[in-house]
């Protein structure tokens, strides 16, 4: 406890001499900005066929944008508070969402209203696994519940933390779902059995993803990256050119790396090395905290969203010489 208390002096030192959430540098320019398109952004994710680009708000509002051009493709008001999850479908004709107003939800991809289920405590991540057909929730109660994505009912809800969720992440291959919380554990668990704890994280993980194969977990902090080997249980701390608490992280299949984005004290867009943190690609950050990134299953786009109401996005397989604003 000691040491803890004392990152976080340092860490409250550090915000006192940092700019808040930027420290602007020269990187890859995004090749559509979409300002405004929410009252702040909170989270984005890509189609299966990697052609449309969700983001969800503070506000409650669902967006449908075109990955390979900047057309707004659809919207509608989904939650009564912030969006805090957003998947789809395997063939992309339905759209899943949570939000911090206790509700999940699926839609067509008009906005129209197919099913909904009030769950008994605040959203604060989602994910949603079509080779599983399930359904992750964490929720401010510290609960963790699966929900079968075919009709949105319930099949298991585990007490895992004192405090509200973080987030969630789930492994097709491993099978294996995990969990970080405001009480600084992360656990690993299946559909059967108990739930195992792993080594806590210097401070509270706020994003989690596995590696394609499933033996690696990452998570983020402060500055720093966090992995753990999960056949052998063991957490090693990776430092980063993060200057604040790394929000999201989506481990890139096919690249070997990591793409991050940051907030607090920073806003920067990256892609790590997996097994070093360095950088090995750098974008153009936000004005304001980074929120969410995500990437396409095909590699082609990325899409950011953050405080400064944006949503991003870049083009990686060809050059991006301008900026579009709407």
């Amino acid at each position: 406890m000691k040491s803890r208390n004392s990152l976080l002096l340092l860490m409250i030192a550090a915000i006192a001499v940092i700019p808040a959430c930027a420290t602007h540098r020269v990187a890859e320019q995004p090749a559509v900005v979409h300002a405004n398109a929410h009252s702040g952004g909170s989270i984005v994710a890509f189609s299966q066929s990697g052609e449309v680009l969700a983001s969800g708000g503070w506000e409650g509002e669902v967006r449908l944008w075109q990955a390979s051009g900047n057309q707004q493709l659809s919207h509608w008001q989904a939650h009564t508070d912030s969006v805090n999850g957003i998947g789809f479908s395997a063939d992309d004709r339905h759209i899943i969402t949570a939000g911090y107003d206790a509700v999940l939800a699926e839609w067509d991809v008009q906005g129209r209203l197919l099913r909904k289920h009030a769950t008994p405590s605040p959203i604060t991540h989602m994910i949603v696994s079509n080779p599983a057909g399930r359904i992750v929730t964490g929720h401010a109660d510290g609960v963790v519940r699966l929900w079968q994505l075919a009709d949105l009912q319930l099949l298991d809800e585990r007490q895992l933390h004192n405090g509200a969720v973080k987030a969630v992440a789930y492994s097709p291959v491993s099978r294996h779902y995990a969990s970080s919380g405001t009480d600084g554990a992360v656990y690993t668990f299946l559909e059967t059995g108990t739930a195992q704890p792993l080594e806590s994280p210097p401070v509270d993980s706020w994003t989690l993803a596995f590696s394609p194969d499933g033996q690696t977990l990452y998570g983020g902090g402060w500055f720093r990256l966090f992995r753990w080997d999960l056949p052998s249980a063991s957490l090693t701390v990776l430092p980063t050119r993060h200057l604040g608490i790394i929000k999201s992280v989506q481990y890139l299949d096919g690249r070997n790396e990591l793409a991050t984005i940051s907030r607090q004290t920073d806003s920067a867009v990256y892609f790590l090395d997996p097994l070093s943190g360095e950088v090995r690609r750098e974008f153009q950050q936000h004005d304001l905290c980074g929120a969410y990134i995500a990437v396409s299953a095909d590699g082609r786009y990325l899409g950011t969203t953050s405080d400064d109401a944006s949503v991003r996005i870049w083009r990686l397989q060809q050059p991006v010489d301008t900026v579009n604003h709407h």
